[in-house]
């Protein structure tokens, strides 16, 4: 019998990794507005993805992954900063487009909607932290010696919690695409583009300041 109490913990951990607003969701958000929801929606199953996988390094107790991903944990969150920045440029200054160009273009997009999320996400470090501290606050889902069958549910339900979130919110903001015009979109535009661009900035002069102190 399946343990639907660790499933559900799953999926509420899941739900609750993806939900804080942060770029990714201004990400989701804005795809799904300019490209429909299921582009926003693939975008979101890009972070669900990394979450997944830093949810496998914590149940599973990978420990040689998690020493190796908070190694480099500076130089990933460069990266992740770099791509903020650059991703940000980008959506200040994409013009939105009608809705038969976006109909012809979303498919082609879904790849890059996948991998530009997927990529925010990796480079996060503190998210697997998060998941160490919050498996080992719920139940004792963590433990020294899981088994691959307790590893393998929790995975896939925080990916399936997480997947959730995505859908709700492009599914939630899809009911407003159609209201938009060329103007609210240019303008939801320059502001998610400049607030990513913030984020990018600020986990640069964060890791600036760490290295000086």
């Amino acid at each position: 019998m399946p343990d639907w109490y660790l499933i559900l913990n799953g999926v509420l951990i899941g739900i609750v990794v993806a939900a804080p607003i942060g770029p990714v969701n201004l990400i989701c958000i804005r795809r799904t507005l300019a490209y429909g929801r299921t582009n926003g929606f693939v975008s979101g199953l890009g972070a669900a993805i990394g979450d997944a996988i830093f949810a496998a390094v914590a149940a599973f107790g990978l420990t040689a992954a998690a020493s190796l991903l908070m190694m480099f944990g500076d130089w990933l969150q460069a990266v992740g900063g770099i791509f903020l920045i650059a991703l940000g440029i980008h959506t200040y200054l994409n013009k939105p487009a009608d809705n038969e160009a976006v109909n012809a273009k979303t498919s082609g997009k879904l790849a890059a909607a996948v991998l530009a999320t997927f990529v925010l996400t990796i480079t996060n470090p503190a998210t697997m932290l998060g998941f160490v501290a919050i498996f080992g606050g719920v139940g004792g889902l963590v433990t020294t010696e899981p088994s691959m069958l307790t590893a393998g549910l929790l995975v896939i339900a925080v990916f399936l919690g997480s997947s959730l979130w995505w859908l709700g919110v492009t599914m939630t903001v899809g009911l407003l695409r159609d209201r938009m015009t060329d103007q609210t979109l240019v303008l939801i535009n320059r502001v998610s583009g400049g607030l990513i661009i913030s984020f990018g900035i600020f986990i640069l002069i964060r890791l600036i300041v760490n290295s000086i102190s």
